[in-house]
């Protein structure tokens, strides 16, 4: 298949959760555009059928932004409650969504839902979009030298922490991740817990198939992860008890044990000339607050909403204006995405060290956090919304 790449206005590289939704809040204002989006997958969904299980934390604000676009999953269970804390020293605190008058904290969903509710979304877009061009099977990289001279090219094709060699800088944890599911008794269903240990966090979270089973993520160091693959079912369950070490329920059988390195990648500009990168592409970031997707979310949507206003309008300096826009991009979406950054990795790392005066610096942060309710309050909304 020939892609006109020469007609495009905008070229979205990458289709996963971030690269379609940034199509198709392109596309709802704007469906005459000129748009090509470069999807490695097939274009039928049979590739979900066995695709990932992971629970992916999704935040209010990101739930409503995919309401508005008609992409939600319906079946993403609420958390009402979280509680954080450290396991064997003092300080914890507990989040409310009453606290911060919202209907939920957040939801869990699958990623493989997410990508089929986006794709359902695309497709009914297509039939009212003449020029756009979905092109499946693409794996091949793109340069913007490929494209018109007032064209875009978007970058959204992420991968995982060791598949990203090409950004600034590289921070490596020195953990793993080890994600699943468990049939569970006796446990809180709309509530997620967060628990630091040793060696990284573990969140034990609602699951899509109800209140009997939850998904949970054990961060910990690699030898550590390979080996709790290796355990058969009953000493897994009984080490993660014993890891958690909370009275939480009963743990009767686990499903899907899959890992993935941890670390946190950050591209410095996020915009050269005219390539803008989102998401993924963007920054990689450490699980521990669940922050990955939803700042990849708000990445789009700003990007659509910038390039919109000027592709919208004909004009005759567009090279100029994309320019502009492009700069004007990066600094709309550089205090959201540094708060955001700094909180994940100062979770991720503030935990990982035994050293007396981080154990008490921990405590004591977790305690005000409980007895200052204005700061617990910025935090939350900081998770759910970012920086507006």
């Amino acid at each position: 298949m020939t892609i006109p790449l020469n007609s495009a206005q905008i070229v979205i590289q990458g289709a996963g959760p971030v690269g379609l939704a940034c199509a198709i809040w392109l596309l709802e204002n704007n469906p005459d555009l000129h748009l090509i989006l470069l999807d490695k997958n097939p274009s039928d969904d049979q590739f979900l059928a066995s695709g990932d299980e992971r629970g992916i934390a999704i935040s209010e604000g990101s739930k409503q932004l995919l309401e508005n676009m008609h992409a939600w999953v319906k079946d993403a269970p609420a958390i009402h409650y979280v509680h954080v804390s450290h396991r064997g020293h003092f300080g914890q605190t507990m989040m409310s969504k009453d606290e911060i008058a919202q209907s939920a904290l957040g939801h869990i969903v699958r990623y493989r839902d997410i990508i089929l509710a986006l794709r359902h979304r695309l497709r009914h877009l297509q039939t009212i979009a003449s020029h756009f061009e979905w092109a499946f099977d693409f794996s091949a990289p793109m340069t913007v030298d490929q494209l018109a001279e007032d064209a875009c090219l978007v970058h959204a094709d992420g991968g995982l922490f060791h598949e990203q060699s090409a950004k600034d800088r590289h921070k490596d944890y020195g953990q793993s991740a080890l994600v699943g599911s468990l049939e569970v008794s006796d446990i809180t269903p709309d509530m997620a817990w967060e628990r630091f240990t040793e060696e990284g966090p573990i969140a034990i979270l609602p699951h899509h198939q109800g209140p009997n089973f939850k998904n949970f993520v054990w961060c910990a160091s690699q030898n550590t992860i390979d080996r709790l693959v290796a355990l058969e079912e009953k000493t897994f369950l009984l080490e993660l008890q014993e890891a958690l070490h909370l009275p939480i329920g009963k743990f009767l059988h686990v499903f899907h044990r899959k890992s993935y390195p941890l670390g946190l990648n950050i591209k410095q500009h996020i915009v050269v000339d005219r390539e803008v990168w989102i998401g993924n592409a963007a920054q990689t970031l450490h699980p521990v607050a669940g922050q990955g997707l939803n700042l990849g979310l708000r990445d789009a949507h700003t990007l659509a909403t910038s390039l919109n206003y000027i592709y919208a309008r004909p004009s005759e300096h567009l090279g100029e204006d994309l320019h502009k826009t492009l700069s004007r991009y990066q600094q709309l979406r550089q205090t959201d995405r540094n708060a955001t950054i700094q909180v994940t990795d100062l979770m991720a790392s503030a935990f990982a060290t035994n050293a007396l005066p981080f154990v008490i610096s921990r405590g004591l942060a977790l305690s005000a956090l409980q007895w200052l309710p204005p700061l617990k309050n910025k935090l939350a909304r900081q998770m759910m919304f970012g920086q507006r």
